[in-house]
């Protein structure tokens, strides 16, 4: 069985700030962090290929070349292979134009049996780019994944919605994404980070290597754009009353009558 994960490299939302005057985000000297969501996918296939044994786990990104290194993370924590699909031609993607790209570079490295993604990213939050991807290739797909049971042939799914529990199975090939409460994802090992360095490597896939359609990748490929980004600002101040019960209650209730909002008697 072949698995592959996306892997998104996303700024370290604790971190992050806002440039006021553009409206985008200031990624400079901004640290960098595998999307959290995708670790748990790839902790997912870990546990697969332990339960099933003879499965490879390959990584997949889109971004820039400072990319590897969170790909070079996810082999150190066991991955087998890495791809980074790196081309100037993808940059300024919207979800759509990146899981066209995602999925021209499974083309590239199938077979593929399964998919693994993350829900969604802590930058876009917008977890369109699994499904979008399924639907490129053509392929079922499973959503919010909390448990996962493979086979050669099958995949099967339980899901929360709340009070509501989902079950659901579909034939290989199928993607599949998950959220946070699927796992606790492992810590790096010696030996996972020497095997990494010493072995592997992150392979890289150009526009030209995947055969894409140049009017379906970045900003041509785009029918969406960000037009600005903010931080929204509080219309009003808030206040602050000390004291014990009784100074508690009478301040509310003075503030309450000062804004004309308590009923008249």
């Amino acid at each position: 069985m072949h698995i592959v994960v996306t892997i998104k490299q996303v700024p370290d939302t604790n971190e992050v700030r806002i440039d006021k005057k553009t409206g985008t985000l200031i990624r400079e000297g901004v640290p960098a962090i595998m999307n959290p969501e995708d670790k748990h996918a790839l902790e997912a296939a870990l546990c697969i290929r332990e339960e099933l044994g003879d499965v490879k786990v390959t990584v997949l990104s889109m971004g820039p070349p400072q990319a590897g290194n969170t790909l070079m993370e996810a082999l150190c924590l066991g991955a087998d292979e890495a791809f980074l699909a790196c081309d100037k031609a993808f940059a300024g993607a919207d979800t759509l134009a990146t899981a066209y790209t995602l999925a021209m570079a499974l083309k590239k490295i199938a077979p593929v049996d399964l998919v693994l993604c993350g829900s969604q990213a802590i930058d876009g939050d917008t977890a369109q780019v699994g499904p979008q991807i399924a639907e490129c290739l053509g392929i079922p797909q499973i959503t919010y994944a909390e448990r996962i049971k493979a086979s050669e042939k099958s995949v099967e799914v339980e899901s929360g919605f709340g009070a509501v529990r989902r079950r659901v199975s579909a034939d290989l090939p199928a993607l599949v994404t998950v959220g946070k409460a699927i796992n606790r994802p492992r810590y790096k090992t010696m030996k996972g980070i020497a095997a990494a360095f010493r072995d592997k490597g992150v392979q890289l896939l150009t526009s030209q290597d995947i055969k894409v359609n140049p009017g379906r990748i970045g900003l041509t490929g785009s029918p969406t754009s960000v037009k600005k980004t903010f931080v929204p600002e509080l219309g009003r101040a808030g206040r602050i009353i000390d004291g014990g019960p009784e100074t508690l209650s009478l301040g509310i209730i003075h503030t309450l009558e000062a804004e004309n909002l308590l009923p008249k008697s």
